[in-house]
């Protein structure tokens, strides 16, 4: 195969479809994309090239290119006029994923606003603190979120607009359909002043740790990440033989959603990286393995993912195999470590797909590597090389660049990275500078600029002056044909500082005791690795909305 440089020279020169510019972005200069959409008001307007093909199913309903145009025009337009909402204000959404989600959020982004997608799973007190912080001046919310808020709003004094409202409204609070009202065929959005370095999105990081910080987020951060995952999959298909011109070739593109609208994989790679290239996105109530089957099967899903659980679900559900899967082209999935043993259960139950592994954060906007097809094939360990227009380094403890191959933080630096944390200027010091973002992730960078991801830093253990990685030993775990999920953690221990712990969660029939899954290990890791802890636990491990482990939670339930 080509390397990775010689790709990268090929489909980024001039006249190609990745070809880039260098610009100052905030002092910085900075490879953006030539050909890509600079605002989501450009997103927005090229998705009319669409027309009538559709755009969001959520269960009977589909929404068509042409329709999803027309009703965020007219909701933007009530949004300035009705609720004099201007450049820089902050509106809020809290629900699920609605249709109505994507017409609020560019709606609210064309209008000039600061999109504030709240984590729907929140507390209503979380809820309240998330508006309070970003200083949301409205809040669109489904009737759950709303109900749930009902005590707070008269001492919130924001508007809130109900989106599927069911039972009796909540007091002080209007109707989305109400508001939206009559919404005529080829509605033009307002015509409000747009820059891609103006500010987008105000996204609320995970927040396993602490209060959850607001991720300020711009125009051009959100709008690139189409191209950024176009160029990790396309450029993997190039490394191995493929022309580009086939790759690019127009096909049916249809996503199942596995992750919420709240987070950025839901919302820039999957929403916005559909609006671009005009592809359909099929919505769920919530998650449920068995549901997205049906799907997959009924809507003739072409790709889905999420995060590794997600996908090792619906690979390994008991029904599996009473679908029809044949439109699927690929599986990828991030936002978490993925055991290498899952590539093997994609090319067993979905031979000849593409299976593909993305790396990236709140702060910068979802994708900045990836690993697809012959790339993850042949390192299936790794999150894959940076993107064209984002730069990796990995550093010691003192700052210093490490050489490859050796474990240390990464830092990132490209026009995806955010501006900072909102109203968080200490923060915002300590993670951003230079252009550069410390993500407090242990990684190393192979030869050939591959990453691979091995831990965070809050999450390694040091036994007895050894650092164990977590998610090396759960990779190893997710071998063993009885463990369904997995989450390692550090136990005190008097002598050693930290001993290893894993709390097991076993597949449905199957059996395994504490000492077959040691002697299982202990062939595969070094003996301080093995756990000397092991929990089994029968319900589900504890996940946030993006279904990262919430490790904090476990030790807490387990250790006190």
């Amino acid at each position: 195969m080509r390397s990775i440089a010689e790709v990268r020279v090929a489909i980024t020169a001039p006249g190609q479809p990745f070809e880039m510019d260098e610009i100052d972005v905030r002092g910085v200069r900075t490879r953006v994309w030539k050909h890509g959409p600079g605002t989501l008001r450009d997103v927005l307007e090229g998705s009319l090239a669409h027309g009538d093909a559709p755009f969001l199913v959520y269960g009977d309903e589909r929404t068509s290119f042409a329709a999803h145009h027309a009703r965020v025009a007219v909701f933007a337009r009530r949004l300035i006029e009705r609720y004099g909402i201007g450049k820089g204000d902050r509106v809020a959404i809290a629900m699920r994923n609605y249709p109505e989600w994507p017409v609020v959020f560019f709606a609210a982004a064309v209008a000039g606003a600061v999109v504030v997608p709240l984590n729907a799973w929140w507390s209503a007190a979380e809820l309240e603190y998330g508006l309070r912080d970003s200083g949301a001046r409205l809040l669109v919310a489904d009737a759950e979120r709303a109900r749930r808020l009902a005590p707070a709003l008269p001492g919130l004094g924001v508007p809130v607009i109900v989106v599927r409202g069911g039972g009796p409204p909540v007091p002080g609070t209007e109707a989305f359909g109400d508001v939206l009202g009559e919404v005529p065929g080829g509605a033009a959005l307002p015509a409000v002043p747009l820059d891609p370095e103006d500010d987008a999105t105000i996204f609320y990081t995970s927040g396993t740790t602490g209060r959850a910080k607001g991720a300020l987020g711009t125009h051009r951060n959100i709008a690139g990440t189409p191209f950024n995952l176009a160029y990790g999959t396309l450029s993997a298909g190039v490394r191995a033989g493929r022309p580009l011109a086939e790759l690019m070739a127009p096909g049916p593109r249809v996503t199942l959603l596995s992750v919420p609208f709240f987070h950025v994989t839901g919302c820039h790679s999957v929403l916005v990286g559909s609006a671009v290239q005009g592809g359909t996105v099929v919505l769920m109530h919530k998650w449920d393995a068995g549901r997205a089957l049906e799907l997959i099967e009924r809507e003739r899903v072409t790709a889905f993912g999420g995060v590794p659980s997600m996908a090792w679900q619906v690979l390994t559900h008991p029904r599996f195999g009473e679908h029809d899967t044949s439109s699927l082209t690929g599986v990828s999935y991030g936002g978490a470590p993925a055991p290498p043993a899952l590539v093997d259960t994609i090319g067993d139950r979905l031979p000849e797909r593409v299976p593909g592994n993305g790396y990236g954060l709140t702060e910068t906007s979802s994708v900045t590597t990836y690993n697809s097809g012959a790339n993850y094939l042949e390192r299936p360990g790794s999150v894959g090389p940076p993107v064209a227009v984002c730069d990796v380094r990995v550093v010691g403890a003192a700052g210093e660049d490490l050489p490859d191959g050796e474990v240390g933080e990464l830092l990132i630096r490209g026009p995806n990275v955010i501006k900072g944390y909102w109203n968080r200027p200490e923060a915002t010091g300590r993670a951003f500078e230079g252009g550069w973002f410390r993500s407090g992730d242990l990684a190393r960078v192979d030869a050939d600029g591959f990453v691979y991801i091995v831990d965070r830093a809050k999450d390694m253990l040091i036994r007895g002056g050894e650092n164990v990685y977590c998610a090396e030993v759960e990779a190893a775990l997710y071998e063993h044909p009885a463990v369904l999920d997995c989450a390692v953690i550090g136990v005190p221990h008097q002598v050693l500082g930290e001993e290893v712990g894993a709390v097991v969660r076993l597949r449905p029939g199957a059996a395994a005791t504490p000492a077959a899954l040691r002697e299982f290990l202990a062939g595969r890791i070094a003996s301080f690795k093995v756990p000397a802890h092991l929990w089994f636990r029968e319900g589900e491990l504890p996940r946030n909305p993006g279904g990262k482990l919430l490790k904090t939670r476990l030790r807490a339930e387990l250790l006190g």
